[in-house]
């Protein structure tokens, strides 16, 4: 069984940034891709980034390719998700997810095995 904690939300006014951090344990942590998706209020939950288990690989949604950066330590069993240039649309709040599968895409919830509590981040205009 995998946990996962989120730390880094926060409010911060629009064009400012905020780093995210996922930490894990009780698995192996380079055995897992990892995700980062997003709940706004009223909203379903919507993929924003992901990194394949040694970073090799990183996909992002439209809408914050060029403003977030995934990252992952694998010694530290901790992934990270660099937000830039927020905008009032990002307020959500933020999952982590771990994945074991295998798979082409990594925009899929439903191929996540754990998630996170969640952090809330808030953008002010």
């Amino acid at each position: 069984q995998v946990q996962l904690v989120e730390s880094g939300g926060g409010l911060v006014q629009a064009g400012g940034s905020l780093r995210l951090s996922c930490v894990a344990s009780g698995g192996t942590f380079s055995s897992y891709a990892m995700g980062w998706f997003r709940q706004a209020p009223g909203k379903e939950r919507e993929f924003v980034s992901c990194i394949s288990r040694y970073g090799g690989r990183t996909y992002y949604r439209d809408s914050v390719r060029g403003r977030f950066t995934i990252s992952r330590d694998n010694a530290k069993n901790t992934v990270y998700l660099q937000m830039n240039s927020l905008k009032p649309e990002d307020t959500a709040v933020y999952y982590c997810a771990a994945r074991s599968g295998y798979s082409s895409v990594c925009d899929r919830l439903y191929e996540y095995d754990y998630w996170g509590q969640g952090t809330q981040v808030t953008v002010s205009s």
